[in-house]
């Protein structure tokens, strides 16, 4: 009795472990919906608040976040100026939001988008990408996040729907850690 009972749990076990690589499988090459979430940034900080609502909704949707940063080029450079500093900014934020995004569960198919303002950086983004939604963080501080007659200009303007959050805090990038509620990085001298 006990060999047929050690023999039953043995196939149990195995039927389980099957099972469960299978699921493991399957969510792992689960089809994506196709649906494309923007989440443009500028600066040198990110709201944590606003990127976590982008991948929750990104992970719901089966969606793929497609972080832009936003490359603001000075009159004085022709749009195609290399911007060596803006670029490294732009490389470690997007490199915070793949790392995030993995541990999530999302794809990531990240941008930078070059314009005179954040506004026509962005209007380049939407005339060459189609999203299905924008996740925007509006701004506390000049420089991060989009000011209210941004968010305005984006709404009267986008076809897309439209996601606002108002980060909770963000400070000015130092030695010291970043506060809480926000990704900073330091500023190159």
């Amino acid at each position: 009795m006990s060999l047929a009972l050690a023999a039953a749990l043995g196939a149990l076990v195995t039927a389980v472990a099957f099972v469960a690589a299978r699921r493991r499988a399957r969510s792992r090459a689960a089809p994506r919906s196709g649906v494309r979430i923007a989440f443009p940034f500028i600066g040198h900080c990110l709201s944590e608040r606003a990127l976590d609502a982008a991948l929750r909704l990104a992970h719901a949707q089966s969606a793929t976040l497609v972080p832009v940063f936003l490359a603001v080029v000075p009159l004085r450079l022709t749009l195609e100026s290399a911007l060596p500093r803006q670029s490294a900014q732009a490389l470690d934020l997007l490199e915070a939001i793949e790392q995030r995004a993995a541990r999530a569960g999302v794809p990531v198919d990240a941008r930078i988008e070059r314009g005179r303002t954040p506004r026509h950086a962005l209007t380049e983004a939407l005339r060459h990408e189609r999203f299905g939604r924008i996740v925007v963080p509006a701004e506390t501080r000049p420089g991060e996040g989009f000011s209210p007659a941004d968010i305005a200009w984006l709404l009267e303007r986008a076809c897309e729907e439209v996601v606002v959050l108002r980060p909770a805090r963000t400070v000015e990038p130092a030695a010291s850690r970043p506060a809480r509620g926000t990704i900073a990085l330091g500023r190159a001298h």
